[in-house]
């Protein structure tokens, strides 16, 4: 996919492509080393730093998701954004992609710093800091398995949700394996991904569920059985008349047969057709719920079919407007990705005043 297609395509994921990019030029041109910034460097650009990051710099839980530590880092980060961004973005739609990238980025700091804390409280770690999009990008990653496993279509195509479980296991486990890997950070983000993909798979299928029975509603609607038009004697064509003619009316010679003179068929053949046409008329105006008044009938009887016929008429017309009217979806399923996010980022608006208020307990106790 070209620069030009991937912009129309995923204008999101391009963008924070370039600013990757750009932000790592920005430390290449200012000095910075390629493969291996210092420390000073990568807290001066925005990396994710303790006690900083929870005291006066909050920012830098969404600032350090732009920043990569060397030019391994970056190729890594930006193959996997990527990778996942051009199938994720048309999926979720722009606003949502960014929304879940930021904040399974911001999820994956918070997770971190946390571990961190609770490792220095222990006594078994020490201040450190982290930088880079892996947050974000398992965030994706994890949403993009939630899609699989409800079977939600990108351009008619489902994804292959084993695919997906094994990418996500590698990058796991290589977390694991390899030391200097953030691992809170990518279990943080791929938890806020699932969450956030959760509720909008369930949205996605309610309003899926309305569309196909809106158009169920809308295929044509089923012939009724006695509605169809016969063509009897002169109501046919000429050519059907003529076709008729010679066929039926004609005189049959049974009389080597039976012993009898020949017999004109016509008239009764015609007396059929004309007792068809009233049976199919009369069945119509049956079906029709017309009011059909017998001369036998006393007026007792009378009232009671015009009874029927009414209540019958009654109820036809209300199964049929019922199954006409379409459904709109409730708003609430396109507002329930969104208030999963909002609900998130309470969350961790108080998860980080709850490690920050830690933070002060501890130094003002150290004093």
């Amino acid at each position: 996919m070209t620069i030009r297609q991937l912009l129309k395509t995923a204008p999101v994921t391009t963008l924070l492509l370039a600013s990757f990019i750009g932000l790592f030029v920005m430390q290449l041109v200012t000095g910075v080393d390629a493969n291996n910034p210092s420390t000073e460097a990568l807290v001066k650009w925005g990396a994710n730093a303790l006690p900083l990051t929870m005291m006066d710099d909050p920012w830098r839980l969404a600032s350090s998701a732009f920043l990569h530590i060397g030019l391994m880092h970056l190729l890594f980060n930006g193959f996997a954004m990527y990778f996942f961004g051009q199938i994720a973005e048309p999926m979720f739609g722009s606003a949502k992609f960014l929304a879940l990238f930021l904040l399974a980025a911001i999820g994956g700091n918070l997770l971190n710093n946390y571990v961190t804390w609770q490792s220095i409280i222990e006594g078994t770690g020490q201040p450190g800091l982290s930088a880079g999009a892996s947050g974000g990008i398992m965030g994706i990653g994890a949403a993009l398995l939630i899609a699989a496993l409800f079977k939600i279509s990108v351009n008619g195509m489902v994804l292959n949700l084993k695919s997906l479980i094994i990418i996500m296991a590698i990058n796991l486990v290589y977390g694991f394996a390899v030391p200097g890997i953030d691992n809170a950070g990518h279990i943080g983000g791929a938890i806020t991904g699932l969450v956030i993909a959760l509720a909008f798979a369930i949205g996605y299928r309610q309003r899926l569920a309305v569309a196909m029975h809106n158009a169920a509603i809308e295929q044509p609607q089923r012939v009724h059985p006695y509605q169809t038009t016969y063509h009897y004697g002169d109501q046919g064509s000429d050519q059907y008349n003529r076709q008729y003619n010679r066929q039926y009316n004609e005189p049959l010679d049974n009389s080597d047969r039976y012993g009898s003179s020949p017999i004109d068929q016509s008239f009764s053949l015609n007396t059929d057709s004309i007792k068809q046409n009233a049976e199919l008329d009369n069945n119509d105006s049956r079906l029709d719920n017309r009011d059909v008044i017998m001369p036998d009938m006393h007026g007792s009887d009378m009232e009671r079919v015009t009874a029927v016929n009414l209540a019958l008429k009654d109820n036809t017309t209300h199964s049929t407007v019922e199954s006409k009217h379409p459904i709109k979806p409730s708003f609430i399923w396109q507002l329930l990705p969104w208030l999963a996010m909002l609900i998130i980022s309470i969350g961790f608006v108080w998860w980080w005043q709850d490690i920050h208020q830690q933070i002060l307990q501890v130094l003002k106790a150290i004093e």
